[in-house]
């Protein structure tokens, strides 16, 4: 039986993807000596900015993906939305983690969502829609209210449509435009928390302490870390995200998302096999970021502590921050317990993420306070 090929830091390491997630792991495998490639359809990125090379290139060009593949030694992802022939093309000139299996699973929620059934794993009743016909069957199946979301490339609410008694299911099947789709049972949840676990070449999993995710707009707003729940349902959090981590065979990082109901019970929601925007607090509260943790992993090092250091929480900064002109970077630096992270990205809009804020407290509660707080002061004209 072969060994998992191990990466030393002088190797280089390529990125598909070129946004936020790819910059921040730039920065955490530069620190640690690897040289990184980045690939991706758009110029100066996120990724690129920071990368040693940043090839520009549509992932469906089978040339530019096997050229980038052959100058790299371990390939790894930012978002999972890269076509499955692209990965396959890769993995035949470097090591590819993790896998194009993960990728095929977690790039399309149908699958997804069979894949967690089918690991007797929790979460919302649900049923493939195809067709007006399926939809109206799906909805004497799984009942009112639910929501519709499309089978493939959904994100931060888009593709998603709410149906209550009385919705007009053929106008909203219209506006799907015969894309796949899926209905989902409504949840009615307490409190949406995700857990970010790692695995490595040998199987060894860590995972980080529950987020706590506020949402705004579908959108992810404040995140606190540790969250806000009693400590046996934390444990049970962690211990379901690992066990999906193991039954994907993931190498690499996975994001689990989950409901937390009244009476204690966990669904899952949604999975992402990549840093996730709830896990930037450990940038700067974890004594090992996320983003190092994704490096360590894919190149068969040991996995980093995942103790949190101070109570913390993250908000995010959205193109809206930009609307009455450039933000007060200055008052918010004013505030020593907060770290500013901003994107490089160019012509903020509305709900583009551009940055994030990260704050420290003695609990979550004065560190939500503190973040919130310097938010407001880079805008204090909007209505926060």
């Amino acid at each position: 039986m072969s060994h998992p090929r191990i990466f030393l830091p002088g190797s280089t390491v390529g990125v598909m993807g070129g946004g936020q997630l790819g910059r921040m792991f730039a920065i955490a495998a530069r620190r640690m000596g690897y040289r990184v490639h980045t690939f991706s359809p758009d110029a100066d990125t996120p990724t690129g900015q920071l990368a040693d090379l940043e090839v520009v290139a549509g992932y469906e060009d089978e040339e530019a993906v096997r050229n980038f593949a052959r100058g790299i030694d371990v390939l790894t992802f930012e978002f999972e939305n890269i076509p499955v022939q692209s990965v396959e093309w890769a993995a035949e000139h470097c090591e590819v983690r993790p896998s194009g299996h993960v990728l095929h699973v977690c790039q399309h929620r149908l699958r997804e969502k069979e894949f967690l059934s089918g690991a007797g794993l929790p979460l919302p009743r649900f049923a493939p829609v195809d067709s007006e016909a399926a939809l109206r069957e799906a909805v004497k199946t799984i009942g009112l209210p639910s929501v519709l979301k499309t089978a493939a490339f959904g994100y931060d609410g888009k593709g998603q449509r709410k149906l209550e008694p009385g919705t007009d299911l053929g106008e909203v099947w219209a506006t799907f435009e015969g894309r796949r789709a899926v209905l989902e049972q409504w949840v009615t949840y307490e409190k949406e928390v995700s857990v970010i676990v790692a695995r490595g070449v040998d199987g060894r999993t860590l995972s980080y302490p529950v987020c706590e995710n506020l949402h705004r707009n579908h959108i992810l707003d404040v995140t606190v870390v540790p969250a806000r729940i009693p400590d046996p349902v934390a444990a049970a959090a962690r211990e379901l995200a690992v066990h999906v981590a193991e039954a994907l065979g993931i190498v690499g990082l996975l994001a689990v998302e989950m409901f937390l109901l009244a009476d204690g019970a966990l669904l899952i929601n949604e999975l992402a096999p990549r840093p996730h925007n709830s896990g930037h607090f450990s940038f700067d509260a974890s004594v090992t970021s996320q983003f190092e943790q994704q490096l360590r992993a894919v190149c068969g090092l040991p996995l980093g502590s995942t103790d949190l250091l101070r109570p913390a929480a993250m908000a995010n900064l959205l193109g809206d921050v930009w609307t009455p002109g450039e933000p007060d970077w200055r008052a918010a630096a004013e505030f020593p317990d907060v770290k500013l992270h901003l994107y490089g990205k160019a012509g903020p809009r509305p709900g583009r993420k551009m940055g994030h804020l990260v704050a420290f407290g003695s609990d979550v509660e004065q560190a939500r306070e503190r973040v919130c707080a310097a938010r407001r002061a880079l805008a204090p004209s909007l209505p926060w």
